[in-house]
């Protein structure tokens, strides 16, 4: 790392240590905290500060939650509009996640809205225009794809802030669209910043509000943005203790400037709060993130803890309960993750091709599995055992294709890329496999992971450093891996394979 960003890592470090200190003063109160929000509303004055606080779990994406505060709205004042928006917006679950919404939620999150709208004659004008927002989410589902409704709801809110110019909490929910609907393909990163560029002047005058640092560090969640989060990764925590995402979040910023230890402390808390409450989707999601910090670290004692936690999480996990920020698809994808993780980073390649694949309703989440077991039998020289899980990764794709998963779709064939890439050096093919792997970087480079993810399983560029070590071409296979920590910061098997003390398992 250059001095300056040291330093920058450092001041980070110990504003967060500082403040997460605080935090847990905060959470051993038996009062529960999870900021200041108020939104006001036509609806009974008697619910207000009810309805404040079912706003304030929904800016820290606590849909659960949120919904059930929402509900015990509607239970004292039954013509309250905005609740059911509300429920309605808590519905559409977390606006980040991976793939399509199941027909399950959007048949609950229609209702909801088509509810809404329907006491939409008792409600103000302004209060219209958030119902009709919300509406778009849920247009014509049969037929209207979801980037493209994603995008509806986007536009509708920028309309309603040019109506509603007064509308801080407008302005937030709009800041969150276009963050939500920013394409990972863009590098100029122009709806992220412009987010930003809306929330950081409304926290400087809310510093309690849990959705503008919250907004923040999802806005900032891409390496050359990371820096901007900081502040708001330092604080989010001690704002709203309470909410289990409030206290997972900053680890978004700590994995992106490769601070692990504050990850590590971020995602146990997390999973302290989460898990009593019931949202095991929460803690899948979050022992991901643990699982990727520990073994960053070289921590494989703890690692292997949270791999033997697995089989008891899965078991309580129901994919059709919505509780907490993390939506069905991440509790998949952490499933499937953390196995490979482990065989990966470790360099098991035995282990990793003896990984089991488990079809789920996230054929993204499936490809884990195959990609992990096609790295660990070429590096076996099991070339037929590999291609066989080439073969999956295949057909995933396509699948992902026709979908209409086209962000899945590419990053399933940057991993089938990768792994016959390592059956080509298998086969001594040393052309083809470098030519292949030079392909993964290149694709890899033009998209950003998903935040469903801490990290790729094996970053393609890392993969090309220990190709060329193969080869026997240590300066270039150094050139890669430097280049590689620029995008992952603090990755160990970089950092060790840049120092020249990188294990032979590895390699």
């Amino acid at each position: 790392m250059t001095r300056l960003r040291v330093v920058s890592v450092l001041s980070l470090a110990l504003l967060a240590r500082s403040l997460f200190a605080q935090e847990h003063v905060h959470a051993q109160s038996a009062t529960e905290k999870l900021g200041t929000v108020h939104f006001r509303t036509s609806c009974s004055p008697v619910v207000a500060s009810q309805f404040d606080r079912a706003v304030a779990l929904l800016h820290s994406f606590e849909f659960g939650s949120s919904i059930k505060g929402f509900s015990d709205v509607l239970a004292a004042d039954s013509t309250c509009a905005m609740a059911r928006w509300g429920i309605a917006l808590a519905q559409w679950s977390n606006p980040f996640a991976a793939g399509a919404r199941s027909a399950a939620l959007l048949q609950r999150g229609k209702l909801a809205a088509d509810d809404a709208a329907r006491l939409g004659s008792r409600a103000t004008e302004r209060e219209r225009e958030y119902i009709a927002a919300v509406q778009t989410l849920y247009t014509d589902v049969e037929h209207v794809d979801q980037r493209a409704r994603v995008v509806a709801y986007e536009h509708a809110m920028a309309d309603l802030v040019a109506k509603q110019p007064a509308d801080t909490e407008a302005k937030i929910f709009y800041a969150l669209s276009l963050a939500a609907s920013a394409l990972p393909t863009d590098k100029t990163y122009a709806n992220q910043l412009k987010a930003g560029a809306i929330l950081e002047p409304l926290w400087a005058q809310q510093p309690d509000h849990p959705g503008l640092a919250h907004y923040i560090i999802h806005s900032y969640d891409y390496p050359p943005l990371a820096a901007k989060a900081k502040a708001a990764a330092a604080r989010y925590a001690s704002i709203a203790p309470s909410a289990a995402h409030a206290l997972h979040m900053p680890s978004h910023t700590f994995t992106r400037v490769g601070m692990w230890q504050e990850s590590i402390d971020a995602n146990r808390r997390s999973i302290a709060v989460a898990t009593p409450s019931g949202a095991i989707g929460e803690v899948l999601h979050g022992s991901d993130y643990l699982e990727y910090a520990y073994l960053q670290m070289g921590n494989d004692s703890a690692a292997k803890a949270v791999l033997d936690g697995l089989p008891a999480l899965a078991a309580r996990f129901d994919p059709n309960t919505i509780a907490g920020a993390a939506p069905p698809a991440a509790a998949v994808f952490a499933i499937a993750a953390i196995p490979a993780r482990y065989a990966l980073e470790r360099g098991a390649w035995a282990d990793a091709a003896a990984l089991e694949s488990h079809a789920s309703a996230f054929p993204w989440a499936d490809a884990i599995t195959y990609f992990a077991r096609a790295l660990g039998a070429a590096r076996l020289g099991d070339t037929a055992r590999a291609r066989a899980s080439v073969d999956a990764l295949a057909s995933i794709r396509v699948r992902l294709a026709t979908m209409g998963e086209a962000y899945w779709a590419e990053q399933v064939a940057i991993q089938q890329l990768g792994a016959e890439a390592w059956i080509d050096l298998a086969e001594r093919n040393q052309a083809r496999a470098l030519m292949r792997m030079r392909e993964a970087v290149t694709r890899e480079d033009a998209t950003d992971k998903s935040a469903v993810t801490p990290g790729p399983l094996a970053p393609a560029r890392e993969l090309l450093g220990d190709m060329l070590v193969q080869l026997g071409r240590p300066a270039e296979a150094r050139a890669e891996y430097r280049a590689s920590l620029v995008k992952e910061p603090n990755r160990r098997h970089s950092l060790l394979a840049v120092s020249g003390s990188s294990t032979s398992a590895r390699r």
